[in-house]
C-alpha cells in the first residue's frame, strides 16, 4: 500500500493458539499488527484510517484474536470508544505505553528491511523511511504488552 518495502500482509497459516492485534491508531494512517505469544508475526501493514474498522473485523475472520492492544497517547481514548460501538462482536482493549515507539519503530524498521546499495553509506538516523512505520510501531505496541506479562510473572 505504501511501499516501496511493501510490508508482510500475506495471511500466514492460521496459528493455533490465540494471537494478539497491535493497533498503532491515527487520524489519517493506522498500524495494525498479528502477533502469537510466542512472537511469530502473522500479519503487519498500515492502513487508511478510515478502513480500520473494517480491516479489524476482516482479521478477526482470519486469526484467533484474544486481545487488541493499542497505544495510550493522542487518539487512544476516541478510538477505544469507537472500536467498542463499531466492533460487531466486543474484543478486549488493552492499553499500552507508546511514548518513544515511533523513534524505535524506525530503528526496528532498518533491522527489518535492511538498506541495499549505496543507502548503506548513508548514517541510519540520515536515512529518510520509505514508508510509514505505523505496522512496525503496532508490532512493538504487542512486544512490549507481551514483555509487561513477562514481567509480571517473574515477580
Amino acid at each position: 500500500m505504501f511501499s516501496p518495502d511493501k510490508p508482510n500482509n500475506e495471511v500466514s497459516s492460521t496459528p493455533k493458539q490465540p494471537v494478539i492485534l497491535g493497533f498503532d491508531p491515527g487520524r489519517q494512517k493506522c498500524g495494525l499488527a498479528v502477533m502469537a505469544v510466542d512472537r511469530k508475526l502473522h500479519y503487519h501493514e498500515v492502513i487508511m484510517a478510515e478502513n480500520a474498522i473494517a480491516t479489524i473485523q476482516e482479521l478477526r475472520e482470519i486469526y484467533p484474536i484474544s486481545v487488541l492492544v493499542m497505544g495510550d497517547q493522542t487518539t487512544a481514548k476516541s478510538w477505544k470508544n469507537r472500536l467498542n460501538e463499531e466492533l460487531l462482536e466486543p474484543l478486549r482493549i488493552i492499553l499500552v505505553d507508546e511514548r518513544y515507539s515511533t523513534l524505535e519503530a524506525r530503528d526496528r524498521y532498518w533491522q527489518m528491511y535492511p538498506p541495499k546499495g549505496l543507502y548503506k553509506l548513508i548514517p541510519q538516523g540520515m536515512r529518510p523511511l520509505p514508508r510509514p512505520v505505523d505496522d512496525i510501531v503496532a508490532i512493538l505496541l504487542i512486544e512490549r504488552y507481551l514483555g509487561r506479562l513477562v514481567s509480571r510473572d517473574n515477580s
